[in-house]
């Protein structure tokens, strides 16, 4: 992954934070999942009934499913609000459809913006899988 293509998320995703719907939390999420039939994108959106608030990650790997791929690459996650290092339930989804070595770039947008890469085992090393 180069900083070029990081720079290209980034400018992307902050165009994407104007769909984020986040008036409870004032916390804009986006995701852009790459998978084998290209790039997905998701936003957070939030309800008055907390539980039924859905992840931007979510959100995007629901998407590319619905859209038929199979694989997932990486999944970026952005935020010009927080450092949005993804919740329980985006990674146990993520587990579902990904395996150890996903690669999760968590990305703060602010100057300089600040990049931090995982795989997914280190951030969810117990899982539940079948």
């Amino acid at each position: 992954m180069k900083e070029e293509e990081i720079s290209r998320i980034i400018e992307e995703g902050k165009e994407k934070a104007k769909f984020c719907y986040a008036p409870y939390s004032k916390i804009r999420v986006v995701a852009a999942l790459d998978t084998d039939k290209g790039r997905f994108w998701g936003v957070n959106i939030e309800n008055a009934s907390y539980g039924l608030t859905i992840c931007a990650e979510r959100v995007a790997i629901f998407n590319a499913i619905v859209n038929g791929a199979k694989k997932m690459e990486r999944i970026y996650v952005l935020s010009p609000d927080t450092k949005p290092v993804p919740c329980g339930a985006c990674l146990q989804v993520m587990c579902e459809f990904a395996d150890d070595e996903f690669e999760v770039v968590v990305i703060h947008i602010r100057e300089p913006p600040q990049v931090e890469k995982y795989r997914l085992k280190e951030l969810f090393p117990k899982k539940f899988r079948l």
